[in-house]
């Protein structure tokens, strides 16, 4: 299933050597006076739920967490995929979906915290990824921090970071530009500029569920979308606009997701290792085995955002049953780590798991 580096141990050293520079940096280049994430920077807003796991789904369905119906208390961060913070406009238009769940029976992969009893998803608005390897990871992220400065310079700035993300900056022979990884890039920057609401946000990387493989989506109730009044995002309207449009939605009326589960049928057209693959919903559907519901609640107080940043999230804070695959996934697990562990010491915050999500949203 997962091809291994044998130099692997070695790249994300230097990963995450980059991305405790950029963070330590970002105290004064981002302009907050904080440390910020390497991605998904700028949050939008934490907003407080319930997970609810349906009953008698299908053997292969409830797998994991999902084989005990029940309910569980949730918190869920919505941001921008980029590494910067600023205007809106200024950030591209891939976003994110955290999701975390509470009073999760089991220990998780993350050696420092198996007791937590917390289950986290990070997910994005696309159902692919740009970067399958960390080779590719390596040129990738440099071009991602340096982005605004290319941006800038208009049609040429814009043609280099092109040419300069296909050739991995002038280290890829030829045979192995990194072309699927920039058609992936582009079709997640074509993603629609909506309300945070009406995404459907996906693990891209595959994961186990229990005894099978699969891939996890968040989808909007249907009824719920329909709801929505601030629909289409303009994003030169005001420097703020994703976080408003939310705050007000949620604040008339609930919301709700449901958590959805693709099962892998086939390893050669559902593969674990290219995240720029969809993998075919003609092949195996994905069926609801959870819902997600959002009360009618106020976020748009300041101190929820500082509440919002003091929070982790990483793939791995989950229970064997649900381990991710991939490479991509498998690096994430160091970096997400060591980054959070920096970004909370450079900003003096207590890097604790919540029990509850009262405990963070009264």
């Amino acid at each position: 299933m997962e091809a291994i580096d044998p130099d692997f141990d070695k790249k994300l050293q230097t990963v995450i050597g980059r991305t405790e520079q950029y963070i330590a940096g970002s105290v004064a280049s981002e302009g907050t006076g904080f440390a910020v994430r390497d991605a998904h920077a700028k949050g939008y807003g934490l907003v407080k739920g319930e997970v609810e796991i349906l009953d008698r789904l299908p053997s292969e369905y409830a797998q994991g967490i999902y084989a005990t119906p029940g309910r569980h208390g949730a918190l869920v961060r919505f941001s921008n995929g980029s590494p910067h913070a600023g205007a809106d406009a200024r950030l591209g238009r891939a976003t994110g979906l955290a999701l975390k769940m509470f009073d999760v029976a089991g220990p998780t992969l993350l050696e420092d915290e198996p007791d937590s009893r917390t289950f986290d998803y990070n997910l994005i608005n696309a159902p692919i990824f740009f970067c399958n390897t960390v080779d590719h990871y390596l040129f990738i992220q440099e071009l991602f921090l340096d982005a605004p400065r290319y941006f800038a310079q208009g049609a040429p700035g814009r043609h280099r970071f092109y040419s300069e993300f296909v050739t991995g900056k002038g280290t890829l022979e030829q045979d192995e530009w990194a072309w699927d990884e920039l058609l992936a890039f582009l079709k997640v920057q074509q993603r629609a500029l909506v309300n945070v609401l009406l995404s459907a946000y996906f693990t891209m990387g595959a994961v186990r569920h229990g005894d099978y493989i699969a891939k996890v989506r968040l989808a909007p109730d249907p009824a719920c979308a329909a709801a929505v009044v601030h629909r289409d995002i303009d994003v030169t309207s005001a420097e703020e606009v994703f976080r408003p449009a939310l705050v007000a939605e949620l604040r008339d009326r609930p919301y709700a997701f449901d958590i959805q589960v693709q099962l892998c049928a086939d390893l050669n057209r559902m593969p674990v290792d290219d995240l720029t693959v969809e993998w075919p919903e003609t092949l195996s559907p994905f069926v609801t085995v959870a819902r997600l519901t959002f009360p009618q609640q106020d976020i748009s107080g300041t101190e929820t955002i500082a509440k919002m940043d003091a929070l982790s999230f990483t793939p791995w804070r989950v229970p064997a049953a649900h381990a991710p695959l991939g490479e991509i996934m498998r690096a994430r697990k160091e970096v997400y780590r060591r980054s959070s562990i920096q970004r909370h010491r450079l900003n003096a915050q207590e890097r604790q798991e919540p029990r509850s999500a009262d405990e963070v949203l009264p």
